[in-house]
């Protein structure tokens, strides 16, 4: 009777082991970024700007993982999640982007130094789709303008990475995507200094 009763406890915890919740997976746009920024910005004088909260659509802007599933039909994934708000990780990313490219510093909500023109950018994202398997895209709308002045470098990026079907893929994709968007922006940021107004 003991021997049973063994039997049936072991048997219930292996089937309450068999209908375990997965462990949740968190991800971040910024990890594994480069620090250093190229040589050709040594040599140029010390760039800042300032980044203001970037936009993100409601239905992505959130913890988990929003993936298209089919035409119109996305899924949540409850198991895999973003270690903070979507809207966060763009803009962290954007920002350690543009620093990157171009050994600049971001002064949003600190001083800059007396008299150093200041590059104001602002973004927003139109679309981040997520279709594991397929591609990862964003479509970006951002602006840049010197602090100041009145003249504004309006311009819209689109990146797009094909990706395998799984979900480190897919945020590496959305990594690179957002690597694209960032060198744009810095790109803007040079010709507005430069004094031009055309879009790279």
């Amino acid at each position: 009777m003991k021997s049973i009763l063994t039997m049936l406890l072991s048997a219930a915890a292996l089937a309450g082991c068999a209908h375990s919740t997965p462990p949740e997976r968190f991800y971040s746009l910024s990890s594994g970024m480069p620090a250093a920024a190229p040589a050709s910005a040594a040599s140029r004088a010390p760039l800042y700007f300032e980044l203001a909260a970037v936009a993100v659509p409601q239905q992505v802007n959130r913890s988990q993982l929003v993936v298209t599933v089919g035409e119109g039909r996305v899924e949540l994934l409850e198991q895999q999640r973003w270690s903070a708000p979507l809207s966060s990780e763009i803009g962290q990313v954007l920002s350690l982007g543009i620093t990157t490219e171009l050994g600049a510093v971001d002064v949003y909500r600190t001083a800059a130094p007396d008299a150093a023109p200041v590059y104001r950018i602002s973004a927003s994202i139109q679309r981040f789709e997520s279709a594991p398997g397929k591609s990862a895209l964003i479509d970006a709308v951002w602006s840049v303008r010197r602090a100041g002045q009145t003249k504004v470098l309006a311009c819209r990026t689109v990146a797009e990475e094909p990706v395998p079907d799984n979900y480190d893929a897919l945020v590496a994709g959305h990594r690179r995507a957002m690597a694209r968007i960032a060198a744009a922006v810095s790109k803007g940021v040079l010709a507005l200094a430069a004094g031009g107004n055309a879009c790279p």
